[in-house]
């Protein structure tokens, strides 16, 4: 068949697909109730604008997509919104049209509605205002909005534009271009600090400006200020149309006009709207399912519309966009997006890209690169051209390593392992201590367990770029790094558990929701070592005591204990199918030769955790990624290992699915599709890389003993491999000036100073990292009384800790800090005897984002008795509560010389957060760590 009959063939097959309605299969509403965190509104796939009605104005966690199927009321319909997260930024651009006397108070021109009159499909919206008897209807474009008001009764029509809806204003202007046309610019904060749109607003009917809220420059035609408001008016007759046109740019008003003159020529709503579903039929017919139940292909289809919903093209039609670094640029031969969502979406929405859409996942890489070189670093969590850092680790490695390992092209593959390896390299977020130690501890940094697996994960990936790229001595480096998880793994409980100074943290609870776990507990991510499957099974000890282990995620109670973490849902014992780190879990019955049993658990979830409802997601959607692990998993693929040309399978949930790829190829699955067959779908071309050797990992030695000692302490070191030889050495005061070298550890010692024990192990003639470990001889024999309840997330080891000598840091997720919640601090220091006090200081922590406050004054008192107490000082905070500054401020005084033998500490806590806080009605943390009596 020659070239042109082949491609006049792809065009009409495409025609047919094309002609199918796939849309009429979407719910919108799917994950707009529970916690979902979708939002209803029109958009096409991947676009810029995302037209959605807003009932949510607090930022409340449920609230983060501006919509919620609970709430009654809309604030108004704004341009830009998040699919599933956690974080309330967006909803930029807000209309909102009321009738009678306008008001820009939002209590006032919020309209009650009712679900019974609101729809929505691929690409629209309508809902009736109550309030004033209004139809609206929603539909766009790529970069333009449309709006379609119907007044249903006549009278003074308004349209009220309110740029304080939402996220934090920092700047906003409205230019007045004439009667029918506007142009606004907002920069605004939230989680991403600085946000640029641009929009110009068209409206079909000339308008008169009739309120307005400005506090900066106001002139006929031009309005600023941080608080920045307007309404728009006109006689409207009953039954009459006002249409509006939006369209936004993230570069300034030119690329608004050009957006305009190329997306927005159209005056026909019904036109734009049939085209918005035409581009989703084009984009949904990549994957066609046949079932008999109309709810099981809702349910799939509108996974797969969650999964086109971003990343957002972020740039204007002539290729212009906002840099990382704020500049403005354009881009040659590839499109622009944002909203990257990492850590989450690597695991499945990525890898089934590569599958159906291997020129947009070039794009994303490109995108990816072109951040590197403007921001200095491969986006983690990127929004608006902004790295809110929002999760943990580098996984933007994860999509450029799976897009290398299929062969995906169209990007520069030595650029990309370049920014890959900056990514791997940095300080920051315990890599320091990870790249040295490998491994990170409690000490080191928050969530260290969590760090450390999926820094190891994301190594792996980088050592596979190098192995496509012959770089041998970058493979070695990297696939070593990519064992560190094992300095984590206990072997004597087969769970990962944190280290703190040299030593297994305790009491360990593997259920147990911590600081050292990014949203999980230790079960969570025991099974995250996607990338070494065999080496976590033989640490277990076979394939045998893993399958138990697995049995066990199933089995254990499904109660998590700790802090109460809204992410984790879904539980089946202790998997969480609400949140990613469980994601891979079922199908790792399949290296263990049990595919009968991931058939069973994945089975289960796809019935009981999907639904064709507003409550139907189990968790949040979080960019497409919990709808990308059913689209995966009903057609019996998952990708356990991004970065290997190859998926884990299980029973496909339909009777048949065809995938069309781009070089006009067809997949069929059917149920009768064989196991083999389905492990390389799409990728059996792929041919491996030489590999090359590289050295096994030594686990360093932990190090046991009492953090504070009174006269001796007894020390033990222990390696992870009981064969393993161990070599150690002792620094104390006495050693200053002493060569000391490393001997062989024969069995436990005692100390009797402030000490310092380092040790490594050895196997093979590889030694491990060297593990340190601090024991502090205490200051004092006091004792502490504390008649406040500490929470018991936050107790810093015990009661001592406060006056141990040893000052808690500013990153406070450490575990260093006492916390109290919604209470006041009081403490009673024994000093065992009368001493002449002439010195007294105690530190605090304040990190507001978080509901920790500064204590509003601190009280000092003495006693000889314990009983009677005089007041010896009283100092006031002086932090402004909304400082988000994380910081510590020492509440210390001198005193005339005083002789006492108690001395209690009272710090008076916050309160309840204030309005203006995103916590408003919780009660305010203290954190309080050192307390000293000189």
């Amino acid at each position: 068949m020659n070239s042109k009959k082949f491609i006049f063939l792809f065009f009409l097959t495409s025609l047919c697909l094309q002609a199918q309605n796939y849309s009429q299969y979407i719910n919108p509403f799917i994950g707009t109730g529970g916690h979902g965190h979708t939002f209803p509104g029109a958009i096409v796939p991947f676009g810029m604008v995302q037209l959605s009605p807003d009932t949510r104005i607090d930022g409340s966690w449920d609230g983060c997509s501006g919509y919620h199927y609970s709430d009654s009321v809309i604030y108004g319909f704004s341009h830009t919104h998040l699919n599933g997260t956690g974080v309330s930024d967006y909803g930029d651009i807000m209309l909102m049209p009321t009738m009678g006397n306008p008001s820009l108070n939002s209590k006032d021109y919020s309209s009650k509605f009712s679900h019974k009159n609101e729809k929505a499909t691929a690409g629209f919206y309508s809902v009736k205002l109550d309030k004033n008897n209004i139809d609206v209807r929603l539909t766009t474009t790529k970069r333009v909005g449309y709006h379609e008001y119907t007044f249903n009764n006549a009278g003074n029509a308004n349209i009220i534009l309110d740029l304080n809806h939402r996220d934090k204003l920092l700047e906003g202007e409205v230019k007045i271009i004439d009667s029918k046309t506007i142009e606004v610019f907002r920069r605004s904060e939230a989680w991403a600090t600085n946000q640029y749109i641009y929009a110009r607003i068209e409206f079909s009917k000339p308008m008169k400006i009739s309120k307005k809220e400005v506090n900066g420059k106001q002139e006929d035609r031009l309005f600023t200020g941080t608080r920045l408001a307007l309404a728009f008016s006109a006689d409207i007759k009953k039954g009459e149309k006002l249409s509006v046109k939006v369209a936004i740019s993230p570069t300034g008003y030119e690329g608004t006009e050009k957006n305009m003159l190329a997306e927005g020529k159209s005056n026909d709503f019904e036109t734009v709207r049939k085209q918005a579903e035409t581009d989703w039929n084009r984009e949904l017919s990549k994957i066609e399912v046949k079932s008999d139940d109309k709810d099981k292909l809702s349910v799939f289809y509108t996974a797969l519309y969650h999964v086109f919903t971003q990343p957002n093209i972020n740039m204007d039609v002539d290729g212009k966009y906002r840099g990382r670094d704020n500049k403005l640029y354009t881009t040659t031969g590839f499109d622009y997006y944002s909203v990257f969502s990492l850590w989450d979406t690597f695991r499945a929405a990525h890898p089934l890209m590569t599958l159906i859409d291997r020129k947009r996942t070039a794009d994303f890489i490109n995108t990816f690169i072109k951040q590197y070189e403007q921001g200095g670093k491969l986006p983690v969590w990127e929004l608006a051209s902004n790295e809110t850092e929002c999760m943990i680790g580098y996984h933007s490695v994860s999509v450029i390593a799976d897009a290398m390992a299929k062969g995906i092209h169209g990007f520069d593959y030595e650029k990309a392992f370049e920014a890959s390896k900056n990514s791997a390299m940095q300080d920051i977020f315990g890599l320091n201590a990870y790249k040295h130690n490998n491994y990170i501890s409690i000490d080191d940094e928050h969530e260290s367990v969590s760090k450390t697996v999926e820094y190891a994960y994301d190594d792996w990936c980088i050592a596979q770029m190098a192995k496509i790229l012959g770089k041998k001595e970058d493979y070695q480096y990297f696939m070593k790094r990519s064992q560190n998880w094992k300095n984590l793994y206990n072997p004597g409980n087969g769970f990962m558990q944190p280290r703190k100074n040299g030593n297994w943290y305790e009491p360990f609870d593997p259920a147990e929701v911590n600081n050292n776990y990014t949203e999980g507990n230790s079960w969570h991510y025991s099974y995250s070592v996607q990338h070494d499957i065999p080496g976590l099974i033989a640490a277990h000890g076979g394939k045998e005591k893993f399958e138990q282990f697995i049995d066990a995620i199933f089995a254990a109670p499904d109660t998590t204990t700790g802090r109460e973490q809204a992410d984790i849902t879904g539980l089946m014992g202790q998997y969480a199918q609400g949140n990613e780190p469980s994601h891979h879990i079922a199908y790792l019955y399949n290296y263990v030769g049990k595919p009968e049993k991931t058939d069973a658990k994945i089975r289960y979830i796809l019935d009981n955790f999907y639904k064709n409802s507003p409550d139907g997601l189990i968790g949040n959607e979080d960019c497409g990624q919990m709808s990308a692990w059913y689209v995966l998993s009903s057609m019996g693929i998952y990708s356990v290992t991004p970065g290997l040309p190859e998926w884990q399978t299980t029973t496909p949930y339909f009777d048949e699915v065809k995938i069309h790829l781009e070089d006009g190829s067809t997949k069929v699955i059917t149920k009768n599709t064989g196991r083999s067959e389905l492990q390389k779908l799409g990728f059996e071309n792929i041919k491996p890389a030489k590999d090359f050797r590289y050295t096994p990992l030594t686990p360093a030695p932990v190090i046991a003993s009492g953090r504070i000692f009174d006269f001796s302490a007894k020390v033990q070191i222990t390696p992870l491999n009981p064969a393993d030889k161990v070599y150690y050495m002792t620094m104390n005061s006495d050693d200053a000036n002493v060569r000391k070298t490393f001997t062989a550890y024969k069995g436990p010692f005692t100390i009797s100073k402030t000490t310092q024990v380092l040790a490594y192990s050895e196997r093979n003639g590889e030694k491990s990292s060297v593990t340190a470990a601090n024991f502090n001889r205490r200051p004092n024999y006091w004792d502490i009384t504390i008649h406040s309840k500490v929470n018991p997330q936050y107790t810093a080891n015990g009661k001592l800790a406060l006056i141990d000598g040893i000052n808690g840091d500013i990153n406070w997720r450490k575990g260093e800090w006492h916390g109290y919640q919604g209470q006041d601090f009081e403490a009673v220091i024994d000093l065992k005897s009368p001493q002449q006090i002439t010195q007294l200081s105690s530190t605090y922590l304040q990190d507001s984002r978080a509901w920790i406050l500064m204590p509003k004054k601190v009280e000092y008192y003495a006693s000889m008795n314990g009983k009677d107490f005089i007041l010896l000082k009283s100092i006031d905070n002086t932090i402004d509560a909304k400082d988000e500054k994380v910081q510590i401020r020492d509440f210390g005084t001198e005193i005339l010389p005083t002789e006492a033998r108690y001395i209690k500490v009272k710090a008076y806590y916050f309160g309840k957060l204030p309005e203006w806080h995103q916590g408003a009605g919780g009660e305010a943390y203290i954190f309080v760590d050192e307390i000293s009596v000189k």
